[in-house]
């Protein structure tokens, strides 16, 4: 019994008669006579009782034919499914990403291609530029947002918009002459919050203007960060997409007048890797979001 046999039986049982049947099959009455017939021996059973107006299924051809509808849907819905894979329309993402990206990038992006794409779901990791690496050379994820730190020679990239960095504070810390701007030389002894990530460039920044940071505290998630800013800890130092991201209506946030605290970063993938349609697709929205 083969998938051909199921479908001519499940005509005939539907139709209720022969003719029917092949004209719906589009082929000969003869034939498709003869293949029941090949089945009903294949079986060992009689499947259908033949009368005048057309046929009966037995007992044995009513629990063939609810088989052969469950096994032609499970082939129907099986082959659409994989066409629908291989395009790209259904499956699982995998991304990684800097912890701040996973935060502030990451959401709009993932909604915007969720509507386009609503069968397909999400693998999100997270961590530093290292482990993002690591995850891509793995074969755990196909796609990872890093900072500018990595081997070209290994890996495609897309670079990023540089994102200037903001200074987010409660009105206990509230400094700056400016409105919506602050300059480096103003966060001079004041309690930062930081991410940890970073912490090398803050140090550096403040150093080449003259004064040493005084870092309070060091965080991986830039909303903890501004969860403390908002409850007077100290003044959170977090990437500008992060403003708003914890609802607050004591926090003010100021953009800091200095380009060589801007957060470098790129979408990148191994190269010489397949990757699948779905991350095929979802680069493609990114870039045409960039161009």
């Amino acid at each position: 019994m083969d998938i051909k046999q199921l479908r001519y039986f499940h005509a005939i049982a539907e139709e209720g008669q022969i003719t029917r049947a092949a004209k719906r099959l589009h082929m000969a009455q003869p034939p498709l006579s003869q293949q029941l017939k090949l089945l009903e021996e294949e079986l060992g059973v009689k499947l259908v009782e033949r009368e005048r107006r057309g046929i009966i299924l037995t007992g044995a051809g009513h629990l063939l034919y609810k088989r052969a509808e469950h096994i032609l849907e499970l082939m129907h819905t099986t082959t659409k499914e994989l066409k629908e894979l291989d395009e790209g329309y259904a499956g699982s993402l995998s991304v990684g990403a800097v912890a701040s990206s996973g935060t502030t990038f990451l959401p709009f992006k993932l909604v915007n291609f969720h509507k386009k794409y609503p069968k397909v779901n999400f693998q999100l990791w997270e961590g530093d530029t290292n482990r993002i690496l690591d995850l891509l050379n793995t074969g755990i994820i196909e796609i990872g947002i890093v900072r500018s730190i990595f081997d070209s020679e290994l890996y495609h990239s897309v670079s990023l918009p540089n994102e200037p960095m903001v200074v987010a504070m409660g009105r206990e810390w509230c400094c700056g002459e400016q409105t919506g701007q602050i300059d480096m030389t103003e966060l001079a002894g004041k309690p930062l919050l930081l991410h940890r990530s970073n912490e090398v460039m803050m140090i550096e920044c403040c150093r080449k203007n003259g004064f040493e940071p005084q870092i309070l505290c060091q965080g991986d998630d830039v909303r903890s960060l501004l969860v403390w800013a908002d409850a007077g800890l100290g003044l959170a130092i977090v990437p500008k997409s992060a403003v708003g991201l914890v609802p607050s209506n004591k926090l003010a946030y100021k953009e800091i007048i200095e380009s060589s605290l801007e957060i470098r970063k790129a979408i990148i993938w191994l190269k010489n890797r397949y990757l699948s349609a779905i991350t095929r697709n979802f680069l493609e929205m990114i870039l045409s979001d960039l161009s």
